[in-house]
């Protein structure tokens, strides 16, 4: 799912081609995307668009008359820019689920995949778009002192704590491996037990991880015109998708939790002590068998 990094961009790459442009048709492919009735979502037609805008994990659009269009592209959904007005994305339903057309070129979204999750809502008025949004705090603003009445406001876990978008805005499972490997920190410390220094660590890391990122897929973005390649799978992540692979900075191969259609990446080593915590499917299969420390997983394998 893009997290704030990716929506950071996609925003920035959307002021350069549709900010104070009027967009002049909206065609829908997918009866199942749109999620709102009144106002219709022809309403936004011949209106130019004055505001982008993040809500959490989604993109906003603005325009003059009060109406946003508010995209969630949740897991597998994407943005398109089609450059001039002659050859424009046929929304076939299937993979390309809508265009917004401007004189000079269209905005698509697709989706890949049978399960079609991603959205637009259409919403007026500034309490109305509100609504939408989870309420998390930006962590990149946040004051310390922000952050850890966040963070400690109910005793979950660090991972689910990272990934609650009401408690912090824009961050999922993948850059949540990544700052938590950063902060060598366990995805399973719960956050009402972190000493003050471990708070101000995570805080620190959150920005790092983030701020790191926003500049990666910019200059990606420069490069190829306009942020083609979203994708929570990069070559360059430390620990996220990174089962197997030895962790960059201690060399020990990184482990993982599964979980429903996720898994949480981890260096056992810098994060956990060497602990290795349990995996769902593995630990069902094994038993009394599954190994606590790196040490027994060896000994296991031999």
């Amino acid at each position: 799912m893009p997290e704030l990094p990716d929506i950071t961009v996609y925003l920035e790459a959307l002021s350069d081609r549709v900010l104070g442009h009027t967009i002049e048709r909206v065609r829908v492919g997918s009866p199942f995307l749109v999620r709102t009735v009144a106002p219709p979502i022809g309403a936004i037609e011949s209106q130019p668009i004055t505001t982008l805008r993040r809500v959490g994990k989604r993109i906003a659009l603005g325009a003059p008359n009060g109406l946003w269009v508010v995209i969630h592209l949740m897991i597998a959904g994407r943005l398109h820019w089609h450059p001039g007005a002659t050859r424009r994305p046929k929304t076939d339903g299937r993979r390309t689920l809508a265009a917004f057309d401007f004189p000079h070129g269209s905005l698509s979204l697709t989706e890949a995949g049978t399960k079609k999750r991603a959205s637009i809502h259409v919403v007026s008025g500034e309490s109305s778009l509100e609504h939408l949004d989870p309420g998390g705090i930006d962590v990149l603003t946040a004051s310390l002192t922000e952050f850890t009445a966040q963070l400690t406001l109910r005793n979950h876990t660090l991972k689910r704590a990272l990934t609650d978008p009401r408690l912090l805005s824009g961050i999922g499972n993948a850059y949540s491996d990544e700052i938590l490997h950063r902060a060598r920190l366990s995805p399973i410390a719960h956050t009402q037990k972190l000493s003050g220094a471990e708070i101000a660590r995570l805080q620190a890391c959150c920005r790092e991880v983030l701020e790191e990122w926003i500049a990666r897929l910019r200059a990606e973005a420069a490069t190829s015109g306009f942020p083609e390649h979203v994708t929570a799978f990069r070559r360059e992540m430390a620990a996220h998708g990174k089962f197997g692979e030895p962790c960059p900075a201690c060399g020990e191969k990184i482990q993982r939790i599964r979980y429903a259609d996720n898994e949480t990446n981890y260096c056992a080593r810098c994060q956990t002590g060497g602990k290795l915590l349990a995996d769902r499917a593995l630990s069902r299969l094994l038993g009394a068998d599954w190994p606590k420390t790196l040490a027994e997983l060896e000994d296991l394998k031999r």
